[in-house]
């Protein structure tokens, strides 16, 4: 048989199989449902599903095991899963590196081989001194799920402490060692959670919650009473000093560390379970070590970071009376606001962030949701611009007070990631490490595009494709949106993506309200009671794809996660007719009782909350959950893991039952919950495992038999 008669039986066979599988609906897993109702202000809310919230029952580990099976069977019988998992494979296996840093005479770095479940973290002395391998997360857990976080040498290099978090949990175990010898001492610390940490003398502060009453039910514990701690290098945990608490007001954070200069002991507190989302700052000099904080901050309306401290002054990065923020200098002895020198004033493009190192300021600004980055004096003067080689997103930056360059990392959709250093005194950048991706950005372009929102607003959006599309609406397009916490969706590259261009797949990224691209007031446009106006920018995306010719609502999906799993969500409610295929990871997905949840009431600034009368009626209008009724729904596959204490996987459980329920069309409704995972990929196997079945879902809903036709 030759090639061409080859080719056509296969293609006769996918079809035929395609034609089979759709006219055979999923037969999904009976869930019970019980007679539970809430009342808010008045107003009855059934929730049917809440058994599902109940994680650790027997009930709800049957329910999983059922849905599993349902899902992996759907997902086994995709006739190019297989090998779309090896494409995938083959494009994530590559070294990988990220950014070395300094801490006295030693460069610390990490390296991927290509394929290892995690990172490895390497040192050297000089940048020229052959590396040696200083702690191999792969071996701290059989199966490759138990992450290094973190890790922070000493001041003088002589002691180092990580933090690592298992099974994708947000639960951190911190353990100490002498880098001379790379050897673990005795200490470790558990229960430490949304912490940093920060070295002073011979030891360290950091925050934690008390240990949970029920240690098995940890990842589903509500996290309150966030304290920080003072930890001596060779004592035990109980032995650690409380440096601050605040038991009155258990909903806040509190973190504490020292400023690059050491000047200062730094107290920053948020009061997000208000509804807050700014940060209040006290200080204590660090010569004296007196146990009293001198504030200097004391609202929580506004952000206020501390880049580091000139002589016994403070350089702060603040949105106070400036929404896209400006850098002010701050006397702790004389903090009222008519007191400050504002260093580098607002401008029209907002700051994205503001790092030091070798006694300068490193200002990185957004312009259209690209990164401009530009070298200041401490004293405000700005020097020069860091020149990047395309439109992209920059990150690094930061160092040591006494370093001669910086490093930092350039990206774009079609750019790997490249390494470069910064020479601080010839103000010179050259490439110090270039991505060894195999892939070909001649093949493919990138536009960024303007579209008008339902209200008129102009929204950025990027959209990625092979070379030569032809806009006549048959293409297959996946729209990605996020929307939320004043997080930015910056142009970057993923090594898994060219799987979905290689096919012809559309992909574009709607840069919409809630996020940060346009500073503060782009983000509150999208928060409370303007939610509705991050769903309606996405839903304006796909229509203006639809519009243009690159797609058609048959061939177009949809994506997000967590915040972006909450949209869509909501947008496949609000508009089923104008999707195909739904992709919902660890969604938020149950907005009437998110902050019931592990963390979740820091959502507050962003979403409001049920216990507010007016926030209620709002929320309830577009809560995923509670806005599902009998139609039609897009092909959805809901992705979220057992770990995730996060957003608990509740949110998805009580979603894919309702949806499951309600579908009325032949489209699979489908979850896919990992195991040893959290809010997001425990290992790279997992990861890549989780990639091809979302891709292999998305392809074969969108009617793709893909085809070797990978750029050479």
């Amino acid at each position: 048989m030759n090639s061409f008669f080859r080719s056509l039986l296969s293609t006769l066979v996918v079809l035929a199989f395609f034609s089979t599988v759709e006219a055979q609906p999923v037969a999904y897993p009976d869930t019970k449902t019980i007679d539970h109702a809430d009342e808010y202000f008045g107003v009855g809310v059934s929730d049917p599903y809440r058994w599902l919230e109940d994680d650790t029952s027997a009930a709800v580990a049957d329910w999983v095991k059922r849905q599993n099976t349902v899902t992996f069977d759907y997902l086994a019988k995709i006739p190019f899963r297989t090998e779309l998992k090896k494409r995938v494979e083959q494009l994530y296996n590559y070294p990988k590196y990220s950014s070395p840093w300094r801490k006295g005479p030693y460069y610390v770095y990490t390296k991927n081989d290509g394929l290892q479940n995690q990172s490895v973290y390497y040192i050297q002395k000089g940048l020229d001194e052959q590396p040696e391998v200083f702690i191999d997360p792969n071996k701290l857990s059989p199966d490759g799920t138990t992450r290094l976080s973190s890790l922070v040498f000493s001041d003088d290099a002589k002691y180092f402490v990580y933090s690592i978090s298992k099974g994708g949990s947000d639960w951190l175990e911190f353990f100490v060692g002498d880098v001379a010898t790379k050897t673990l001492l005795p200490d470790h610390i558990r229960w430490a959670k949304v912490t940093g940490m920060s070295w002073y003398n011979d030891g360290f502060f950091y925050s934690a919650y008390d240990p949970p009453t029920d240690t098995s039910k940890a990842l589903s514990a509500k996290n309150e009473n966030h304290k920080v701690y003072y930890h001596k290098v060779g004592t035990k945990q109980s032995e650690d000093r409380l440096v601050f608490q605040d038991p009155e007001n258990p909903q806040r954070f509190h973190f504490a560390g020292m400023t690059k200069s050491k000047g200062y002991l730094l107290l920053s507190v948020s009061d997000r379970g208000r509804g807050k989302d700014g940060n209040a700052i006290s200080v204590r000099d660090t010569a004296v070590e007196t146990k009293m904080f001198t504030p200097v901050i004391t609202e929580f309306d506004h952000q206020f970071a501390v880049v580091d401290n000139v002589g016994d002054k403070l350089i702060m990065v603040t949105n106070k009376d400036a929404p896209n923020k400006k850098v002010v200098l701050v006397d702790p002895q004389k903090p009222g606001e008519q007191n400050w020198t504002v260093l580098i004033p607002e401008k029209p493009e907002p700051i994205e962030f503001v790092s030091s190192a070798g006694g300068k300021l490193f200002v990185g600004y957004l312009k259209d949701v690209a990164t401009r980055v530009y070298v200041y004096s401490t004293d405000g003067k700005m020097e020069n611009e860091i020149v990047f080689p395309t439109l992209g997103t920059a990150g690094g930056f930061g160092g040591e007070p006494d370093d001669k360059s910086v490093f930092y990392t350039f990206t774009s959709f079609t750019f790997p990631t490249n390494i470069y250093q910064y020479d601080i005194a010839s103000k010179i950048s050259k490439l110090f490490r270039a991505s060894e991706v195999k892939f070909d950005p001649e093949a493919f372009e990138t536009r960024q595009v303007f579209y008008t929102s339902f209200d008129g607003t102009r929204v950025p959006m990027f959209i990625v494709h092979r070379k030569g599309l032809i806009l006549d609406g048959s293409n297959p397009a996946l729209l990605y949106g996020y929307g939320g916490f004043n997080i930015k969706v910056m142009p970057s590259f993923s090594s898994t993506l060219p799987a979905l261009l290689e096919q012809g797949v559309v992909y574009a990224v709607a840069n919409i309200r809630g996020g940060g691209e346009y500073g503060e007031q782009w983000h509150l446009a999208g928060t409370k009671l303007k939610k509705m106006n991050v769903f309606n920018d996405f839903i304006s995306a796909a229509e203006w794809l639809v519009a243009n010719k690159y797609t058609s609502p048959a061939r177009l999906a949809v994506q997000g996660g967590s915040n972006g799993g909450l949209l869509v969500g909501a947008v496949s409610n609000m508009r089923p007719d104008l999707f195909k295929v739904a992709l919902p990871a660890v969604g938020v997905m149950d907005m009437l009782r998110y902050q019931k949840f592990t963390i979740g009431w820091n959502w507050k600034p962003d979403y409001g909350s049920s216990d507010d009368s007016t926030e209620f009626r709002y929320i309830s209008k577009y809560s995923p959950v509670h806005n599902i009724s009998p139609k039609e729904y897009p092909a959805t596959l809901v992705t979220t893991a057992d770990h995730d204490d996060r957003v608990v996987p509740a949110h998805s459980f009580k979603y894919i039952a309702t949806l499951q329920k309600n579908q009325q069309g032949k489209n699979p409704t489908l979850i896919r919950i990992d195991t040893k995972s959290g809010h997001g990929s425990s290992n790279t196997q997992k990861l890549i495992e989780s990639v091809a079945d979302i891709y292999s879902f998305l392809l074969f809903n969108l009617g793709v038999t893909p085809k070797n036709n990978t750029p050479n």
